[in-house]
This record gives structure tokens, sequence and C-alpha cells, in this order.
């Protein structure tokens, strides 16, 4: 892989960072002018992208690269193109400004995943200059939407254009492949195999309304309180799937400790599978009433639910418990948990990318807490995975930088996952 490769995908996160393709939910997002930058860059590798746009501004693309072997069943790489909102007086760096200090870039999407974009567009363009292709049909997808519900990404792809998509068996996105520093000083990188689902909730109290100053034994506000509150606190038991189990087993090996132990015996590692040992559902917005005197009839909130695989009817049936007589629930969003084969070629092949770069690393198998688009392209039948390779430094704290202020990321993490992903898609 050239220096140039290298060097293009730093520039090319910190232009596509320089978008402003903040995504606000609700269909408040405009992807279009990235989508634009992207297809130019895969026009100028000589390959014929497709720019989709389901609503005004919402922009995707879509492009294919015809490998060496027409029987070879098509992978799907995949990274959406929108970021969550930022408070501009909060950062040190401009959050739109796509600026690399000292060896770093800053901005809104450096992780999430603008950088995987840019890594994409670099490892393509690379073999267009070198004449290499890959082996089996690639197909790329640069989606917008996935910060919110895919309505206007990867969902409408699936939905309308199929077609694109021919031939695909596998799919990669984010996330994983990121270097986590154990305890001990063991560098594990975390293959994603598995991610909950989402179950958006909305809550509804009824009361009767009234005024604020009289007694009122059926206030739709405490209603809603109560079905909260047990919500927010309730201890969800520990479900652990295949994917989480052999997480625990690869990890506790890789740091010496017992995997009996569970995850008290993985001491920082533990933060690795913490989040996926069971359901959760965290209460998130409240909304009730118009005025301070008056007791509305109705009261409403919204909570962040999210299923492991095979686990979902355990989750409807608790939120029956925890909600009472009094409060009912429905789905504002839901999408399916997945998880994919562990002993798949493709995984062997992104550990193999991987220990090439980082032969003292360990790879381990990982569940995603949260979603991403492979739940969309699971729909198509393909097995979807999370690797977006970073060879991380010492004291780099990953998971603060997803939705958090001042996002960043080395350059030379950048560097690093343009060799691993030429690796991986060029055999």
């Amino acid at each position: 892989m050239s220096a140039t490769a290298e060097a293009e995908a730093i520039e090319f996160a910190a232009e596509l960072i320089r978008f402003d393709t903040t995504n606000r939910g609700g269909g408040d997002a405009k992807e279009r002018p990235a989508a634009e930058f992207v297809a130019a860059k895969l026009s100028q590798a000589g390959l014929d992208p497709v720019l989709l746009e389901p609503a005004p501004g919402r922009g995707n693309v879509v492009a294919r690269v015809t490998g060496t072997d027409p029987a070879a069943p098509a992978l799907l790489l995949h990274g959406h193109l929108d970021v969550v909102p930022a408070a501009v007086g909060d950062w040190t760096v401009h959050p739109f400004a796509g600026e690399v200090r000292d060896g770093v870039l800053w901005g809104r999407g450096a992780v999430d995943m603008k950088n995987a974009d840019a890594v994409l567009l670099a490892v393509v363009r690379d073999w267009a200059r070198t004449g290499r292709r890959p082996v089996r049909d690639i197909v790329l997808a640069f989606t917008a939407d996935e910060e919110d519900t895919a309505e206007f990404g990867a969902r409408f792809l699936v939905e309308r254009h199929a077609d694109l998509f021919a031939g695909c068996t596998e799919a990669i996105g984010e996330s994983g492949a990121f270097t986590f520093h154990a305890d001990g000083g063991q560098r594990l990188y975390p293959i994603a195999s598995a991610e909950r689902g989402t179950a958006w909730l909305k809550l509804t109290a009824y009361g009767r309304a009234g005024h604020g100053a009289k007694p009122n034994t059926q206030n739709a506000v405490t209603r809603l309180a109560r079905a909260v509150t047990r919500i927010g606190e309730h201890r969800w038991p520990e479900r652990l799937i295949p994917t989480v189990r052999a997480a625990i087993a690869a990890i506790a090996a890789a740091v010496g400790a017992d995997p009996g132990a569970g995850l008290d015996g993985l001491g920082s590692a533990s933060a690795l599978v913490a989040g996926t040992v069971r359901n959760s559902a965290n209460p998130t917005m409240l909304s009730a009433g118009y005025k301070v005197n008056v007791i509305p009839g109705e009261a409403v909130a919204f909570v962040d639910g999210r299923v492991l695989p095979g686990f979902e009817a355990e989750f409807a049936a608790t939120l029956d418990e925890l909600c009472g007589g009094d409060v009912t629930w429905e789905y504002a969003h839901s999408e399916v948990p997945l998880e994919a084969p562990l002993g798949a070629p493709l995984v062997d092949r992104m550990t193999a990318a991987l220990l090439a770069e980082d032969p003292a690393g360990v790879v381990v198998p990982y569940c995603m807490t949260g979603g991403t688009d492979g739940k969309q392209f699971a729909r198509l039948g393909m097995s979807c995975y999370g690797f977006t390779p970073l060879v991380l430094p010492p004291g780099y704290d990953y998971y603060a930088m997803f939705h958090g202020v001042d996002e960043r990321i080395p350059v030379s993490a950048l560097a690093a996952g343009v060799r691993i992903m030429d690796r991986l898609l060029s055999g």
C-alpha cells in the first residue's frame, strides 16, 4: 500500500469532516454535499458511482468494484456520512474544521465514522492507480441517516435498490478492530459479529385532568413517573449469547484471567463486554403538561431499549410488567438484533490482516451495544460484521470519542487502517 493512499485517507477524512452532515433526527440532515464529494473521488478511480437521494439533501452513494473471480460472492463495505450534533462552544477545536494538530485529526466524524469512509476511498483509489483488483466484487455503500432511523439511508437502499447489492453474502461496517489496551499492556482487537437490537419506546400514561391545587389520585404525571423509575432502576438478568460467551473466554485467555470469574476477572477489558451481557432500557425523554397549576390528562416518556439476539420476547414481557396497568408502551422505532458466524473465512481473513499490522495483538469476538446499518443489510441475507481497523496508542479513549466532545483520532491510526483494509480486501 502506497504512502499516497495513506496521505489521501487523512486528507479525505478532514475534507469529509468539513461537510456539516449533522443528523438531528426527524429528517433534519443534509448529507448530499458529502455524498457528491465521495462520488467524485470514486469516479476519479474509474468507478461508476450511483448517487441516490430519497428526499432533498439526503444523499447516498453506491459503487461496485469488479473482482477477478466472477463466481466468488460479493462483499459489501458500508459507512455512513451523517454525524450526531456537536455544540461548538464545548469543543477545543471547531467540530467541523477538520483540523490536524500534532498528528491528530479533530472533528465530528473523526471516529464515527468519516475516518472509515476515507479509508475505503483511499484503498480503492490506490487499486485504480496500481491496476490491482480484488478477487471478489466489492460493493461500496456510503449512507445517509444511520444516526437516526436509516429511513433515508440504508433502509431506503435495501427496500428500493436491492439490485445494487446483488451477490453480496457478507457485509463489513462499523465498529470493531480498534486497539483496546488491557491491563498489563496486552493489546486486544475486537471484531464485531453481533449487535443488540434497537427498541426505542414511547410510554404513555393517561389520567384525570384537573386543577393543580386539588387532590387527584389519577395523575398521569405521577403514573408515568412511577413507571419510568421502575424501568430506570430495573436490573436486567445476565444473558450470554454465543458471541459474548466467546468474547469473555478469549479476553480471559489473553489477560491471564479465570474465564469462570466472569466480568470481574477481566479487569479493564470488561468494558468490551459489560454493555452486552443483558438487555437494557434507559429513560431519555419526558413530556407532560402545559401549565404549572394544571394537572394534564396525558404524560409521555421515551426509553432507549437495546435487546440481545434471542431475548426479544423477554424484553417485551418485562416492559409489560414494569409499566403496569396505568401506562402503555409501544415501539417508536425498532430494529432486529444480529449475530453472524464467528468461524467464517472472512473472520479469519480479518484476523490475519490485523495481526500482520500488530503481531503481538490478540483478536477477540465482540458484540456491539448499539446498532449499525448492518441491521438493514442483513435483511438481504448478508452476514454482517463490524471491522473499521484502528491501531491506537495507550491512553486513547476510543469509547469516549463516539458522540463525545473533542472527537479526534491520530492520523497514524488512519494510515494503519488503510494498510489493514488493503490486506483484507486484496486477497
